[in-house]
């Protein structure tokens, strides 16, 4: 796969952005990957482990005569940082983003791109509950998808080019329409990060008068719920409050459902109960026939 940049800038270097400095890396990428990070001990850090090859001090540094922007910082700050930028993009250069939220993300940013600049919303749909500089590594988007979200106007051939960077990186790609995207990342990914962070934060509850039985007993089912509710609190945070029309739609369906097996339990309705478990296990079969998770016990995650 051919990458048609020269410079690539990354703003913000956490988990996605570090991974695809070393993913660039391992495809051959002979171009300049510049970097900036709001935390200047952030900046320390990949200056210290050589994550790109220039640490700049401030977010329009790193954008300055690159033909790719991608913007891996929170999305409640997009917009933010697309108007500091604006003035310092080339004529012709590319804007994209990471967010797992793109309604939000296209209102707060598309304003500030300039005329003769492109901009394709992105979202690689891979990750850690790790997060920082040091967590990045070159096989994070390897065989998972990364779901491309034109933004009205988007240029062909701009959104040519980002597909074809990330398909260099290892992903699948998919192109995706804003709407659509929004409600199903709301299934398949944040309001099961909703779940998780309030299960354990009940079993919290609950530990504080079990003498901490909650974690010495800890099952596999609630050791998955932890490692997903260790995921960036910031970044969680702002994905709720930008994807909000989706997520309390997913929630309320969530809550039905809820409701049902409350009361199928509550009335011994065994038959209801089986009949639901088998569907949801066909599901789990699906994801795995579909390469994205392993049948190991383990999950294929090991004891980390």
């Amino acid at each position: 796969m051919s990458i048609s940049y020269n410079r690539i800038a990354l703003i913000g270097l956490g988990l996605i952005a570090g991974s695809m400095a070393h993913a660039l890396r391992r495809a051959g990428f002979e171009g300049e990957i510049t970097g900036y990070a709001r935390s200047a001990e952030t900046r320390e850090i990949a200056r210290e482990i050589n994550l790109v090859d220039r640490v700049c001090e401030s977010a329009s540094e790193a954008a300055q005569d690159a033909d790719l922007v991608v913007l891996c910082v929170p999305v409640g700050v997009m917009g933010a940082v697309a108007k500091e930028i604006a003035p310092v993009l080339k004529p012709g250069a590319t804007v994209s983003d990471v967010g797992s939220v793109k309604q939000a993300v296209i209102d707060s940013v598309a304003p500030h791109i300039p005329e003769g600049v492109h901009f394709v919303p992105t979202h690689p749909m891979a990750g850690t509950e790790h997060s920082g500089p040091r967590a990045g590594f070159a096989e994070l988007f390897d065989n998972r998808w990364c779901l491309i979200v034109p933004a009205p106007g988007s240029d062909p051939q701009a959104i040519d080019k980002i597909d074809e960077l990330w398909r260099a990186l290892g992903s699948t790609t998919e192109v995706m329409e804003i709407a659509h995207h929004d409600l199903l990342c709301a299934i398949v990914s944040h309001v099961p990060h909703l779940i998780a962070y309030t299960m354990v934060g009940v079993a919290d509850d609950f530990s504080r008068v079990s003498e901490q039985e909650v974690i010495k007993f800890s099952a596999a089912g609630f050791r998955d719920f932890t490692r997903i509710a260790a995921s960036d609190p910031t970044m969680w945070r702002d994905v709720f409050l930008e994807n909000k029309e989706a997520t309390l739609e997913i929630l309320g369906r969530f809550t039905e459902e809820l409701f049902a097996l409350q009361r199928a339990i509550r009335t011994g309705d065994g038959e209801q109960l089986f009949d639901y478990f088998t569907h949801t296990r066909a599901i789990r079969r699906g994801i795995i026939e579909a390469g994205q998770d392993t049948d190991a016990p383990d999950f294929g995650r090991g004891k980390s």
